[in-house]
């Protein structure tokens, strides 16, 4: 079993940059996903932050969409930051009709449901498993989670003000999805846990 697990980041759009460097001090090595082929070669998939419905428009565009739904319904580990949460959802409230997520996970996502750029915000949010303080989270035109499935475990509520208690991050089985971006802090421990679920799957 290799102690450095590839981990794919879906190069579209978004904060790539910041999630390869996260992902090599969490101990993997990341690849980035452009097309079918480098998907191939990919222990796991991170679905980074940037604007859902772009990310939606180009999977369709460079034949992505098909690939990953059927990698991760194969059992892939994946995981979702922001707008990767939206596409990981199994249903998603106040998008466009024409997006196209990977799905798999059994939640109702919101999309921006925090609000406009102009409302992005951070805050201490501990998360279940996760050893030592709370993550300081950054929420950027974030979703949240309306609802989950039985089968998924809630790792995270936001505290306080008029989202309190909304869910803000869950797992289920091999996938893990994150309404904040843990890439723009110095905290690893996301990227980390993600890494080991992957291995888990090796």
């Amino acid at each position: 079993m290799s102690t450095r697990p590839s981990v794919g980041i879906l190069a579209l759009q978004g904060d790539v940059r910041e999630h390869v460097s996260a992902l090599a001090a969490a101990g993997a090595d990341p690849v980035p996903v452009r097309r079918a082929s480098e998907l191939d070669g990919v222990d796991g998939l991170l679905i980074p932050g940037g604007e859902s419905t772009t990310i939606s428009r180009l999977a369709r565009i460079f034949d992505l969409t098909d690939p990953i739904r059927k990698r991760i319904a194969a059992g892939m580990p994946a995981y979702g930051s922001c707008a990767g949460m939206i596409m990981l959802a199994n249903t998603v409230l106040d998008g466009r009709p024409d997006h196209e997520g990977f799905g798999g996970m059994d939640v109702v996502v919101r999309r921006n449901a925090f609000g406009r750029q102009v409302d992005s915000f951070s805050a201490d949010v501990p998360v279940v498993g996760l050893e030592g303080e709370p993550v300081h989270a950054v929420f950027i035109r974030a979703p949240w989670v309306e609802s989950a499935g039985a089968d998924v475990r809630v790792l995270a509520r936001i505290s306080g003000g008029p989202a309190d208690g909304r869910i803000v991050a869950a797992r289920q089985g091999a996938l893990l999805a994150t309404s904040f971006h843990p890439e723009l802090t110095g905290d690893r421990r996301i990227h980390a846990l993600f890494v080991e679920m992957v291995r888990e799957q090796q």
